[in-house]
């Protein structure tokens, strides 16, 4: 351990944790069923993913499962496993993944996909689901990306398509009742519980998307594992709404988890006060797709900011729409530490906003910059999008000229205000308005950067934009078929892992990858 790369990632023992099962395995409460969560990147950005969180609260509360965790290792690990010959192992328990009963990955980034089969081949476990049986865990995924499975469907024997809380149950149920039999009858078995989609058993458009009716109903764990180790989101979270009301046409999450449900306001409190007392956070996040759309956001912001005060913890609202954002919002924010704030705008002109119903005038933009500098803030982040269907170049002068707008009205609002002007490639998704949309090319996003780059330059701007490369394998994967996977499985055979870091990406592979199965698929 003292030769890796924060060794915190693979200690396990954190604050919370649950331990049913001794080291390796060894305790006879390992005949239970054994569920392994994880998410195929580096520990600090699985552990901030709620939705695992959940999980794990969820199946451990059933006296006949074991949930444990694990994460895509470092490079620097996974040379030191491969030296001991030591297979890829939870965090909990330290047992082997082969010995799991299931085993889940969430998916919400299409560039992770090559993780999933990096952790298959350190756990010793097959690929291709066609090559597994009996003795191999059941591999099921969830998550955004299952809006379209087939490019991993060679790899995976179940997708759970929409919310997990109920049907995770129901999938420990349905392997409980064949545990003994054969893996085509599980599979088979599984394909009938609704929101489940499994390869080659039934038709992808008959699966109906899972959806939890009243999320009030979901049992939020209050004592969530706290790391040794800082995290991305290194908070508590409260999920106050799911689904969104706003109808953007680029949004995947904003079309794809409807209908909206509404946290009651009596949970977010008592889940408030409890996350916080039980893990010492020192930061408390409200989540959803666009908070201030939650009614009554403004007053229960207020009170627990109040009421964290004298605690030092601090409020983050992400998620902000502009047009709802006042200086009130921002002082809430604002009252324990200084810290950022989010919008996003997404398009530089009225024509691109109208286009894509992002429903925000350029005045709701500018005047919500102000209260947020007025309020407090130093910095604000805005998220803008190039590429979107038929963008011109008045719509890449319309970003620059709000950007100059804003900072301009910061500066009087508050002397030391500075904007992160944050640029993506817009990538089309499955089951969007856009979603049948042309991508850009290389050069159109490199040119487009480029200009950018040129005329955005101001001390008070920092901009910030996504690798061009990255954004076209994400458009690759993310409207692909089943033979994308042959892609995707080359790409590993040729070293690939970690591509959603940008000192591990190589795009070489890809092409070598795209060009060598071009007459496969």
């Amino acid at each position: 351990m003292p030769c890796v790369t924060k060794p915190g990632r693979y200690i396990g023992n954190e604050l919370n944790s649950i331990h049913k099962v001794g080291a390796n395995g060894c305790s006879p409460l390992s005949k239970k069923i054994k569920v392994c969560l994880s998410y195929p990147d580096t520990y600090e950005i699985g552990m901030s993913n709620l939705g695992l969180s959940i999980l794990y609260h969820i199946l451990n509360k059933r006296g006949d499962v074991v949930c444990e965790r694990v994460f895509a290792p470092w490079p620097d690990m996974d040379e030191k496993m491969k030296e001991k010959n030591m297979p890829l192992f939870s965090l909990e328990s330290w047992t082997p993944l082969k010995d799991f009963d299931i085993w889940g990955f969430s998916l919400e980034n299409e560039l992770t996909y090559t993780n999933v089969l990096y952790m298959l081949k350190s756990a010793g476990i097959p690929f291709h689901r066609k090559d597994r049986d009996e003795k191999h865990p059941l591999i099921i995924a969830g998550g955004a990306c299952t809006n379209n499975p087939l490019p991993v469907s060679d790899f995976i024997d179940a997708f759970v398509i929409g919310d997990g809380e109920e049907v995770i149950l129901e999938i420990v149920d349905v392997f409980t009742g064949c545990r003994g039999g054969t893996r085509s009858a599980l599979l088979k078995k599984l394909s009938h519980i609704e929101g489940v989609y499994v390869p080659d058993h039934n038709e992808l458009k008959s699966v109906n998307r899972r959806i939890v009716e009243d999320i009030n109903t979901i049992d939020y764990p209050t004592k969530p594992i706290v790391p040794y180790i800082e995290i991305v989101h290194d908070r508590a979270v409260v999920e106050i709404m799911r689904g969104c009301p706003r109808r953007c046409r680029f949004c995947l999450a904003g079309n794809t988890t409807k209908p909206v449900r509404l946290l009651k306001k009596e949970n977010i409190l008592r889940l408030a006060r409890e996350l916080i007392k039980n893990t010492g956070l020192e930061e408390l996040s409200f989540m959803s797709l666009s908070s201030s759309d939650y009614p009554g956001l403004l007053e229960i912001a207020g009170g627990l900011g109040r009421e964290f005060f004298k605690k030092r913890v601090s409020l983050s609202l992400p998620s902000l729409r502009p047009d709802t954002f006042k200086t009130g919002i921002a002082k809430e924010i604002q009252s324990v530490r200084k810290s950022g704030v989010t919008l996003a705008p997404e398009a530089g002109t009225q024509r691109l906003r109208d286009l894509i119903c992002k429903d925000l005038t350029e005045e709701q933009i500018i005047s919500s910059t102000r209260n947020a500098f007025a309020g407090g803030a130093n910095n604000v982040k805005l998220y803008f999008m190039i590429g979107l269907p038929t963008e011109t170049e008045e719509d890449l002068k319309g970003i620059v000229e709000l950007a100059y707008k804003i900072i301009k009205e910061g500066k009087q609002a508050n002397p030391r205000a500075k904007i992160t002007v944050n640029v993506s490639t817009f990538v089309p998704k499955k089951n969007t308005p856009l979603g049948d949309g042309k991508m850009i090319g290389l050069e159109e996003i490199r040119k487009k950067q480029a200009y950018l780059k040129q005329n955005l330059r101001h001390r008070g701007i920092d901009l910030k934009w996504h690798d061009p490369e990255m954004s076209a394998v994400e458009g690759l994967l993310s409207r692909g078929d089943e033979s994308t996977g042959k892609i995707i499985e080359h790409v590993c055979e040729l070293g690939a892992k970690f591509d959603n870091w940008s000192e591990h990406f190589d795009y070489s592979r890809w092409e070598k990858a795209i060009a060598e199965n071009t007459d496969k698929i």
